[in-house]
């Protein structure tokens, strides 16, 4: 087959349809969106089934139905959607599998569009599942079937890490001319594997014990992990994944020789380890995120009479997105030649809303409103409207995780704070917003929450939501709120004075009220 030109997200996806996959569930989040959506494209003629899911909780769920059925399924999320599926994902590891499951994590070093750096191998670790790294678009299409295998063999879910570096940039692959056929349906009939009652997980939890020293030998065996010892060598260098480029690009320079690991797969194969550490005087963990691997060697004594150098010793910085230079200068290279620019000559550009975005209308007439009332207080959310905290609006104070606009606000509420207003978007609202909404119905909290319906879940590409319009008001009213105080409005300047005393209004209303805000998103309006 000809070479095609991939984001490593692209190449994930190819990879998954030619190694017999039968379902992707996901929920969209940078810098993971495209793996789904790239299956979604190739869906009919594969005849594999692509759902957006509610949130990622409910997709690994299905994800995990799919594989009961004895299919091959996927599952994508961003690394902090896997806290949202945590549940499922470390119960998983208990039941196993039926038809194999990959679980698809793009971590984002550097935070280029994330509230955390957190790194997904460490919930791997924590769950007891292995984890394959790609360091190429290559190698995350060559992945996915040796995923598959393991999944299968193994009787456990696996999980895909991917970083913002490789789902984001492309490189050309050579697809694999055998392409596998989907798994014949075949529901699992062993209820005890499947029912975690303390008795049978008991049980479960020994066998997925029993596992692990397999799945250590299994990464030592791994073609995705390669030990290269050199005669002479006093430097080892230990790379996982994509930081692995980093280190290519500066070994050529240095004036000896060095011993190289690459791991990238996990649990870490810890006699590749030692043979490194056993073959060098001095050692260098290069990674991409949390000194994992590091942490590992070190413990809590170290290895004695080993230096061990990485993010730990301060060699490497310790937050932020890894760097070739970042590499170059822990091995004591004289940096890359650079542009000689001022930064200081362009003027800053934060992020903004884009033109005629109907949030932008809606943030205007909520602050003219609060001004009437001091002492507002405004909890934002995920997603396009989080920009509404920036001058000029100044529509929020906070932005913690999906859905928290409304518990925060509920609790603040409670402790006596007057008026409260929680922003919300449509799908961030079905996401996480809608507990925490029944809860404060319930109770009638004294609280305003503004559901900015643009009909699409626009921040990630304006994938399409699960309720909008009408059917959104008539959930709103089901979940327990008074419909006088499910209020629709237009945001549009010409219906400015009119919504800002509406709001006015529902701001000064003593219990739970709610403002909807619907227009659609301008970028999707155009397409």
């Amino acid at each position: 087959m000809q070479q095609l030109l991939l984001l490593g997200n692209e190449a994930v996806g190819m990879g998954a349809l030619h190694a017999g996959l039968s379902a992707v569930f996901g929920y969209p989040g940078t810098p993971s969106t495209e793996v789904f959506e790239f299956v979604e494209k190739l869906a009919p003629k594969y005849g594999v089934r692509a759902v957006w899911s509610a949130n990622e909780k409910v997709a690994f769920e299905e994800a995990l139905g799919m594989s009961h059925a004895g299919k091959r399924s996927m599952v994508t999320m961003k690394h902090v959607g896997l806290n949202v599926a945590a549940d499922p994902f470390m119960n998983s590891a208990m039941t196993g599998v039926n038809g194999g499951l990959v679980v698809a994590v793009a971590d984002d070093p550097g935070m280029h569009s994330s509230q955390n750096e957190q790194d997904s191998r460490y919930y791997a670790d924590f769950a007891r599942l292995p984890c394959f790294e790609p360091s190429s678009q290559q190698e995350a299409y060559d992945m996915m079937r040796s995923i598959f295998e393991v999944s299968e063999t193994m009787d456990v879910p696996v999980m895909l890490r991917l970083v913002t570096r490789l789902s984001h940039s492309r490189a050309n692959i050579t697809p694999n001319t055998d392409i596998l056929d989907q798994n014949p349906l075949n529901p699992s009939n062993d209820w005890k594997k499947w029912v975690l009652l303390p008795p049978n997980a008991r049980i479960r939890n020994r066998l997925l014990i029993e596992k692990q020293r397999d799945l250590v030998n299994l990464s030592e065996r791994s073609p995705y992990n390669s030990l290269d010892l050199k005669e002479g060598a006093k430097l080892g260098i230990i790379s996982t994944g994509i930081a692995t480029n980093y280190v290519m690009e500066n070994v050529a320079d240095l004036e000896q020789p060095v011993n190289l690991l690459k791991i990238s797969q996990y649990p870490i194969p810890e006699h590749l380890i030692k043979e490194i550490v056993r073959a060098s005087d001095e050692l260098l963990v290069v990674e991409e995120g949390y000194p994992f691997v590091e942490s590992k060697m070190l413990g809590i004594f170290g290895i004695p009479g080993k230096t061990v150098r990485g993010k730990l010793s301060g060699d490497i910085p310790a937050t932020g997105e890894m760097n070739c230079d970042f590499v170059r200068k822990a091995l004591g290279l004289a940096p890359f030649s650079k542009l000689n620019f001022d930064p200081g000559v362009l003027p800053g550009r934060p992020p903004m809303l884009c033109k005629g975005c109907p949030h932008a209308d809606a943030f205007k007439a909520l602050k003219k409103a609060a001004e009437s009332i001091p002492g507002t207080k405004m909890f934002s959310d995920i997603g396009c409207y989080t920009l509404g905290v920036l001058p000029p609006y100044l529509c929020g104070e906070t932005c913690v995780d999906m859905g928290a606009s409304v518990s925060m606000a509920y609790g603040s509420a409670s402790a006596g704070v007057y008026p409260v207003v929680a922003i919300i978007g449509d799908s961030t609202f079905i996401h996480s917003g809608m507990t925490p909404l029944i809860g404060a119905a319930k109770h009638d909290a004294d609280i305003t929450v503004m559901i900015m319906d643009n009909s699409f879940v626009a921040m990630t590409g304006a994938q399409e939501t699960m309720t909008t319009g009408q059917p959104l008001i008539d959930l709103i009213e089901r979940l327990g709120v008074d419909r006088s105080h499910i209020v629709p409005f237009n945001p549009l300047p010409r219906h400015h004075n009119e919504n800002v005393n509406l709001i006015r209004r529902e701001l000064e209303h003593h219990g739970t009220s709610v403002l909807i805000p619907q227009r659609v998103c301008v970028k999707a309006a155009k397409r």
